[in-house]
């Protein structure tokens, strides 16, 4: 692993530069949006140019978001900024081949993320894997920084906190997050707007996935291993968009008995997308890296080209012998 810098040194070069390009993951979920939208309020009250640029569409979830209206798409900015700030990234790749393609010549990356797949690729790096989520990891920075925590920078901090923990259910929750999570509140976060945004808005589209996947679960491994399965055609017919998909999984995760969860989602004829989540004792990151994919120890993925069974043969097979393997070495 190389070596992290210290907070000091990225506060170091923000305050060396006067503006940049903020960029967050493909296919953005709440900690992405969060991360990008607060450090763009964090680099306004600095005095600071902030361009906010994410691959994919904002998610309708997220819009609430004081300051979300700013993030572009790449095809509707018309300068981009020397200098990057990549955000819950584990590679450059991970903000999509266009906006990569875009920043590739930038003389200052940097990389703030909390991935243990982190491939630390940027000219400065502050990768903290034990951290619950990257918004977590922007409080600290602010505190480095000198930046006040106000209504609006808290409000997307804690929600990217609230979405990369369960809600303070995964076992990422440490003393400190919840520490963290109650400075935010403090500062005023609308908690009831927060509910209803994130949990309480679901779109017709999000229930009908649900009901698709869940008339699609399938078990093996004696039940220890749960998958779902969502077709190309399921999709069009839906009209559903990769936002869609947050938290699906985690309805197989749920299941008792279950260790791993899988959702096999085709995104086009020839390559589905794999979303692997686990309750602890799977390290579903080392599986997913096999892959060519990455993530977390409880929650990773990967695209595979293929068709639909013959991706869904080989990673149930790979998934299958992990699960067999962790229950002999635990003897249970």
């Amino acid at each position: 692993m190389k070596a992290n810098d210290a907070w000091a040194e990225v506060a170091a070069a923000i305050r060396r530069h006067s503006g940049f390009v903020v960029v967050g993951h493909a296919i953005p979920d709440g900690d992405c949006v969060g991360s990008v939208v607060g450090m763009g309020h964090i680099l306004a009250s600095l005095g600071k140019q902030a361009l906010l640029v994410l691959e994919d569409e904002m998610p309708p979830a997220y819009r609430f978001l004081a300051g979300s209206e700013q993030v572009l798409q790449p095809h509707a900015v018309q300068e981009w900024l020397p200098q990057v700030i990549y955000l819950d990234c584990t590679g450059r790749e991970r903000a999509g081949d266009r906006l990569a393609a875009c920043l590739e010549a930038c003389p200052t990356i940097i990389n703030i993320d909390h991935h243990v797949s982190n491939e630390y690729f940027g000219t400065i790096n502050r990768v903290e894997p034990t951290a619950a989520a990257t918004c977590e990891m922007l409080v600290t920075l602010a505190d480095e920084l000198g930046v006040p925590l106000e209504p609006r920078l808290a409000t997307a901090l804690y929600t990217g906190l609230l979405m990369d923990t369960g809600s303070f259910r995964y076992s990422n929750t440490r003393p400190h997050t919840l520490r963290t999570a109650a400075r935010l509140l403090e500062a005023g976060v609308d908690v009831n707007r927060v509910r209803i945004s994130l949990f309480e808005s679901r779109s017709l589209q999000e229930v009908g996935l649900l009901r698709t996947a869940l008339a699609s679960l399938q078990f093996a491994a004696g039940g220890a291993v749960a998958w779902m399965t969502l077709r190309y055609e399921d999709l069009v017919a839906l009209d559903a968009h990769a936002y869609h998909f947050e938290g699906l999984i985690d309805q197989a995760r749920a299941v008792q008995g279950v260790e791993v969860a899988l959702l096999f989602r085709e995104i086009e004829p020839g390559l589905v997308k794999v979303g692997f989540r686990s309750k602890g004792r799977v390290d579903v990151n080392l599986l997913a890296g096999r892959l060519g994919g990455g993530g977390h120890p409880r929650a990773a993925g990967a695209r595979l080209h293929g068709d639909l069974q013959s991706v869904q043969s080989r990673v149930l097979a790979m998934v299958e012998k992990a699960v067999h393997e962790c229950t002999r070495s635990t003897g249970s």
